[in-house]
């Protein structure tokens, strides 16, 4: 693949994973979406289950780059990159048009979910009992997680290293969102906001050469937190990218089946048309994260009156289905120039 990549392609990488960044951050969506339309879905899956005990070996005897290439590095590193600055541009973007826009926002989203939904199934002609049936499991699933009420936080290790693993499923796993799961396993805030600002103000602390954080015991509970759930999620990247490469190669229509339904189901969460419940402090005031934004706890969804809103969102409706399908020739073009 390396030798193939072009520098357009490898600059269109980049933008892939800024594209993926952005998704993972906003409940409801998922960054394995935008992985699947975009067409890297599947070397996606196999670089990461090339992190095995062959990598390894190469690893701790120091051959770095014969590991770099067995890993398909320069593909992750590209996306990698693409999503780290997602993190700290594109991301905060969508924070400030989520706070100010929201309806149009998710309108757009729920576009792209619809155009997904038809680049997905348009090519895929291997329809039996088995795969209708998966598809109506990944529906009813995808559709069931979108109405769960959340659970309570807890800060038990054993059960953060479990929201880590469950949290990487929306990289891995299109039409799943790790954020939103995360909403429902009670641990958004916990993990996503707490231990987060934790360990930006520890960062801080070291660099004013304070240590008293040191006998700070909710500082230090609150990284331990942070370091078990990093490495959950690192554990979850490979077990899924393992099991996923394996199903891909062994049920390969079952497994597009099921994406389908899950792609499906999760048009519940993106619903252009909810109400926004957010996290309240014991003051009653609305808890906020670390860029100052309100957090999300759940939505209650409604079906909308027909206003000049309304229209403006169905509008967007389209235009989000339209970015898709513009992926989508893109795709055919990059397809064709490589044949």
């Amino acid at each position: 693949m390396e030798s193939t990549r072009t520098l357009s392609d490898k600059i269109f990488l980049v933008l892939k994973g800024l594209g993926m960044g952005a998704a993972n951050k906003v409940p409801g969506i998922s960054g394995g979406v935008v992985a699947f339309v975009s067409g890297f879905y599947e070397e996606f899956i196999y670089s990461l289950q090339k992190f095995n005990g062959k990598a390894f070996k190469l690893l701790i005897n120091g051959r770095f780059r014969l590991f770099y290439q067995y890993i398909n590095g320069k593909f992750l590193s590209l996306l990698f990159l693409g999503m780290i600055i997602s993190y700290f541009s594109i991301s905060k973007i969508l924070d400030f048009l989520i706070q100010h826009y929201e309806l149009f926002v998710w309108s757009v989203f729920f576009g792209m979910i619809v155009g997904s939904i038809y680049y997905i199934s348009k090519d895929f002609e291997d329809w039996n009992y088995k795969t209708i049936i998966a598809l109506l499991i990944g529906t009813v699933l995808g559709i069931s997680i979108s109405f769960l009420d959340p659970a309570k936080e807890n800060d038990n290790l054993w059960f953060v290293f479990f929201c880590g693993i469950i949290s990487v499923s929306g990289m891995t796993l299109p039409g799943f969102s790790g954020s939103f799961i995360l909403i429902l396993l009670g641990n958004y805030v916990l993990l996503l906001v707490d231990s987060v600002n934790a360990l930006y103000d520890t960062i801080a602390d070291i660099i004013r050469w304070d240590f008293s954080f040191m006998t700070n015991l909710a500082r230090i509970q609150l990284l331990k937190v942070l370091a078990v759930f990093t490495l959950g999620s690192f554990a979850g990247l490979v077990t899924f990218s393992h099991l996923l490469s394996y199903i891909l190669k062994h049920y390969k229509s079952i497994t597009m089946a099921s994406i389908i339904g899950f792609i499906v189901g999760s048009l519940g969460v993106v619903w252009p048309w909810k109400q926004t419940i957010y996290k309240t402090l014991e003051s009653g005031e609305v808890a906020l994260d670390s860029t100052g934004s309100k957090v999300v706890t759940n939505y209650i969804r409604y079906i909308p009156d027909l206003n000049s809103e309304t229209l403006i969102a169905i509008a967007l409706i389209i235009v989000g289905i339209g970015i898709v399908l513009m992926l989508e020739i893109y795709g055919e073009k990059t397809r064709t120039n490589h044949e």
